[in-house]
């Protein structure tokens, strides 16, 4: 007896539907970020800056001339479910510099830290943001110049 299988056996539609699902699954799982995984808190924005206006970043960039005279790392938080602590952590060259503690409150939160730029600052640096547990939420890379 020979078996033939068409597009409608069972044969084709079970393992199509793993597939589909294996799919959605891995979209499911790199799609959640680390800051909504605590239920406290969703990153919304995270950006370096020139400098900080009614508390929204003015001329985001990567690159910085030291003349500039400072840089800032701006947060932003939406919703934030419960008073939370996070941490902005400066490196240059992977050294870490400085860390800025920075406690969001509820509903929603902006945040921001900031360095004077020195002629020794020059280079690469990043600014990794975590949380109180210390995962990281997200990594800033930007360069200060001539």
């Amino acid at each position: 007896m020979k078996i033939i299988l068409t597009k409608k056996s069972n044969k084709y539609r079970i393992p199509a539907l793993l597939v589909f699902f294996m799919v959605l699954g891995v979209s499911f799982t790199t799609s959640v970020c680390p800051q909504q995984a605590n239920g406290t808190m969703v990153m919304t924005q995270a950006v370096m800056c020139e400098s900080i206006e009614t508390f929204k970043p003015l001329n985001p960039a990567v690159v910085f001339s030291i003349s500039q005279g400072e840089v800032y790392c701006f947060s932003n938080f939406d919703p934030v479910v419960q008073k939370t602590i996070v941490f902005h952590k400066w490196y240059k060259r992977d050294q870490l510099i400085f860390t800025m503690q920075l406690t969001l409150m509820p509903p929603k939160w902006s945040s921001f830290s900031r360095i004077q730029l020195r002629d020794a600052d020059k280079g690469p640096w990043r600014v990794e943001i975590r949380t109180a547990e210390d995962t990281l939420l997200q990594t800033l890379r930007f360069s200060i110049v001539d």
